[in-house]
């Protein structure tokens, strides 16, 4: 970040607060993967906020405003924004601290309790807000992250050709996720982007919110970055959030437990891939690091994921067979 950048977020800072530079303290807050930085800016009274440095070229930070605006308005917890400008691309939001959801995750007590929170908070945010002002996330979408894989995880970087199941597989996630109710969906429901402040979970990184498949955020929370829940685990975490979405009429009773934990096996499968394809992008690409470590625990999610899908034995087998080894064998290189 410039210098001349750092100086004009600085002074637009201490004019929210009709102060003088000289009057606040910025400090570096944390980045993402994006071009988003943050910062924490102490008032004078000891007050802190955090300020959003969000380049105009790079990111659009009026999908964040108005999403924020609007949930906060409905009683979520998210960050409110006291101040924001688009142009300059600086927005000023509540502080909420320095500790996300996975660095509470102590003993098995704490990470079901955190997980059973977080899944309520779910249900929350598909209760008090309509998705019908969101972008649709339809089967194009759908499609465009799941080529991700093929196009930069096989080819860009492993060399590898998608196999023939590959087509089926593809068609399948994408009639599994369509099936399904529409409902608000924050699209990176990650442990990381969960905030422990005050002993409440608030959401950050809700930009890219879609009205889309009702377990997708389920999905993002239980096969994350951060764990992997065995079989039986997972099983009861999804039946404990379809009970709930059942009783309140989220879902209705053609969506028995049966079909709704295959339809998380399979939007689970879809997330993962297109991870698989998002970090071998953000690697090649954008010249970010740390990503491909990842990416043996999202195999391993896939691997969890197809075994509820047994139509897709054939994927399976050479997710195990051909995509396992050629992943490993690339990280080894990339270790000499």
């Amino acid at each position: 970040m410039s210098s001349s950048r750092i100086n004009a977020l600085t002074t637009w800072a201490a004019h929210q607060h009709g102060l003088g530079v000289d009057a606040i303290a910025i400090a570096p807050a944390g980045g993402d993967a994006s071009f988003r930085r943050y910062f924490r800016l102490t008032l004078p009274d000891g007050t802190t906020r955090v300020v959003m440095d969000a380049p105009p070229q790079q990111e659009d930070s009026q999908p964040f405003v108005t999403i924020a605006r609007r949930w906060h308005g409905a009683g979520l917890p998210v960050p409110q924004v006291h101040a924001a400008d688009l142009e300059q691309g600086f927005l000023l939001l509540d502080d909420l601290g320095s500790t996300p959801m996975q660095q509470l995750f102590t003993d098995d007590a704490a990470v079901r309790g955190y997980h059973n929170q977080a899944l309520t908070l779910i249900a929350d945010l598909q209760n008090r807000v309509s998705p019908t002002s969101l972008p649709a996330y339809d089967a194009t979408l759908l499609g465009r992250e799941l080529d991700l894989f093929p196009t930069w995880c096989l080819n860009a970087w492993l060399g590898l050709s998608a196999p023939d199941s590959w087509t089926a597989l593809r068609a399948e996630l994408i009639d599994q996720a369509l099936d399904q109710p529409v409902v608000c969906v924050h699209r990176d429901f990650d442990a990381m982007n969960l905030m422990v402040h005050h002993q409440q979970l608030f959401m950050i990184d809700f930009q890219d919110a879609v009205a889309g498949p009702i377990s997708y955020d389920v999905i993002s929370l239980l096969r994350g970055r951060y764990r992997r829940f065995s079989d039986e685990q997972f099983a009861a975490f999804v039946a404990a959030f379809h009970h709930a979405a059942r009783r309140d009429g989220r879902l209705s009773p053609r969506h028995d437990a049966a079909t709704f934990l295959q339809q998380c096996q399979a939007m689970a499968a879809q997330r993962t891939l297109k991870v698989l394809g998002i970090f071998c992008r953000l690697t090649l690409r954008d010249q970010k690091t740390g990503y491909l470590a990842r990416l043996p625990h999202f195999l391993d999610h896939l691997d969890d994921s197809l075994a509820g899908l047994p139509a897709h034995g054939d994927f399976a087998r050479w997710a195990r067979d051909t995509l396992r080894p050629a992943v490993m064998a690339r990280l080894n290189e990339a270790e000499v």
